[in-house]
């Protein structure tokens, strides 16, 4: 009942809330034999929907709707309880009126534009066969200290979410929490997420109502295939879950996704105890300063995910009972990031060879560019103009150029550093924000350029993945060390 409608963005009780403010609006302008039935009628409509409301929760888009209606219904209602008492029904002259009723209007008209603006994300189907099944997994290295603390006997330990090929689950069963296991933590996640870009947490309230396309510990798939691996981290104060919609896609094409949470560099991470650890990490101002210090939290990223994909190795072989064992394909295995993400993966796959391929979505490559890259890599970034980092594009080029593999870079027209994760789908449609391309097509072209070049890589799809990829923009590949060729 308090699903989102998709286009509309608002569910079936704040629709009916809506319809029934504008009724009771409209009906102080009815004719007189109209008015009391339309009266009745909106009323009929809008108390019991915004009871339901109240029980289910209000969200704030849904404040200026029933604001505009309370103060409708004060044109509306003393004309017919003084009709019920016998007195004669007085209305308040239309001049006098209409400044009222144009002030109700603009309140009410606030709520589905807030609601557009801030909407509970709508996750896109899957375009695969398989349906998706996730789960959420926590590790602790032995081996590690824990860098961020103090403490000696502390080790490190990283939250993973797997998105995975599954057999199909009735339609009434429900789907997973965006966000977190629970609605507590998507709400912790929602809260934090909006804290660390500046925003009131309540403009985003919905995202924790939010539910994906994937069923929690659905049974994996039972076509016996063995999926290949890829491994993501998030951007600086990203989380596990802000890829969902691209995992769930590449997950519906036969893919194993892991995704980590990094302690105390995501925004918050809830762990198996209940302990939330919060973000630390947090920039300077000062350049060469904040350089040095992306530069170390990249490595402590690319070490998770290294240690990651020894657990998955370690899950496939059976040491534990797990419904994957002896179905991931740890042979194929891929390294993903976005944003500073993007820049851990460069690392991780420099510095383990266990990793295949490497998509950087729009990450700038802090740490160095040594030793050279031997795996194929995908770069997949906005379009260059003049607002750029001017050490973006140079820095982008010499990591992808110092390789031994075939490197590509997809710039995306329309695409915003927010294009590459799943923004578009909650946040404003503003252009600097989450660029043009729109909360469907966004999600579609990052995961379609992905799985383009994860086939090819991991699969061997034949043919050259620069083919493909021109679908989605403007291709520049690194065939031999040094040798750039654009690719329009």
């Amino acid at each position: 009942m308090t699903e989102t409608i998709p286009g509309l963005f608002l569910s079936l009780p704040e629709v009916l809330v809506l319809l029934g403010a504008v009724a009771l609006l409209v009906a102080r302008w009815l004719p007189p034999a109209a008015r009391r039935p339309g009266t009745v009628a909106a009323g009929a409509v809008l108390l019991p929907s915004a009871i339901v409301l109240g029980i289910v929760g209000i969200r704030w888009q849904m404040l200026p709707v029933l604001a505009g209606a309370a103060v409708a219904s004060a044109f509306s209602l003393p004309p017919l309880l003084r009709r019920r008492t016998g007195r004669p029904a007085r209305r308040a002259r239309w001049w006098l009126a209409l400044p009222g009723s144009l002030a109700c209007a603009g309140l009410i008209a606030t709520g589905p534009v807030a609601a557009w603006a801030f909407p509970v994300p709508v996750f896109p189907e899957p375009t695969g066969d398989f349906a998706i099944g996730t789960r959420v997994v926590q590790w602790t290295d032995p081996l590690r200290p824990e860098s961020f603390t103090a403490d000696p006997d502390d080790r490190r330990t990283v939250v993973v979410q797997l998105w995975y090929p599954a057999q199909k689950s009735p339609a009434s069963v429900p789907r997973a929490q965006y966000l977190g296991r629970t609605k507590d933590e998507a709400r912790t996640v929602s809260e934090a997420l909006a804290d660390g870009v500046g925003l009131p947490g309540f403009l985003v309230d919905g995202v924790p109502r939010a539910r994906s396309r994937a069923v929690v510990d659905a049974p994996v798939a039972g076509d016996g295939e063995r999926l290949p691996v890829v491994l993501f981290s998030p951007g600086s104060g990203g989380v596990r879950t802000q890829n969902t919609a691209w995992a769930e896609e590449l997950a519906s094409h036969g893919y194993l996704v892991a995704a980590l949470d990094h302690p105390y560099d995501s925004a918050v991470v809830v762990l198996a105890d209940g302990r939330t650890i919060r973000a630390t990490t947090a920039s300077t101002g000062d350049r060469d300063r904040d350089e040095e210090l992306a530069a170390g939290w990249t490595a402590v990223r690319a070490a998770d995910l290294g240690f990651v994909l020894t657990q998955l190795e370690r899950l496939d072989r059976g040491e534990s009972a797990d419904p994957l064992t002896g179905r991931l394909d740890t042979g194929r295995a891929a390294v993903t990031g976005h944003s500073l993400g993007g820049a851990a993966a460069l690392q991780a796959a420099r510095k383990d060879r266990r990793f295949d391929a490497v998509v950087d979505l729009d990450g700038y490559p802090h740490g160095p560019t040594t030793p050279a890259l031997q795996q194929p890599t995908l770069a997949l970034t906005q379009e260059i103009t003049a607002g750029t980092d001017p050490r973006y594009l140079p820095r982008l080029t010499e990591a992808l150029e110092h390789s031994t593999a075939t490197s590509y870079r997809l710039a995306v027209p329309g695409a915003g550093h927010l294009t590459f994760m799943d923004g578009p789908l909650y946040l404003p449609p503003v252009p600097s924000i989450v660029g043009t391309l729109g909360r469907t097509e966004s999600p579609r072209v990052v995961a379609a350029a992905t799985l383009a070049f994860l086939d090819a890589t991991l699969r061997g799809r034949p043919g050259d993945p620069a083919d493909t990829l021109r679908a989605y923009g403007t291709v520049s590949s690194s065939r031999a060390r040094g040798t750039a060729t654009p690719t329009p």
